[in-house]
């Protein structure tokens, strides 16, 4: 198993991929990371961003995820996503209404827990938006 690994990312709600891989760029916390096969363990948080999944024999897949963590042992890498979609079924229209509302919801702030939430949902909106935007410019 020398040339792949096996990689799983999974959100609270679904398992997004799981399958063989040659390599991942993943958004750590303190930079992209790449893992190829018979990397050195390694667990750190991931940020909002794209991970990009080259699988044998297939083109480059992309997934957005946002919060969790990156564990990888040597011939198997698992993300724990908060958040995971798959790059294909990000939908700008409904990221753009997202980061609308956060925003008003930021102008009309009831109390601070409301402030708090609304600036996430902010942040993850635009962190949605640039992914796409990244894919988009990746793509052409």
């Amino acid at each position: 198993m020398g040339t792949i690994f096996h990689l799983d990312i999974v959100s609270a709600e679904e398992s997004i991929y799981s399958g063989p891989a040659e390599f991942l760029v993943a958004p750590a916390q303190m930079g992209e990371v790449g893992i190829y096969p018979r990397h050195t363990p390694m667990l750190t948080r991931i940020q909002s961003g794209i991970v990009r999944i080259k699988a044998p024999l297939k083109d480059e897949e992309n997934v957005y995820v946002s919060g969790g963590m990156l564990e990888v042992q040597p011939d198997v890498v698992t993300i724990l996503a908060d958040t995971a979609v798959r790059g294909a079924d990000l939908d700008e229209a409904k990221a753009i209404e997202a980061k609308r509302a956060a925003e008003e919801a930021i102008k009309n702030r009831k109390s601070e827990l409301d402030y708090a939430r609304a600036q996430a949902e902010l942040i993850e909106a635009a962190a949605q938006l640039a992914a796409i935007e990244k894919l988009r410019k990746r793509s052409h």
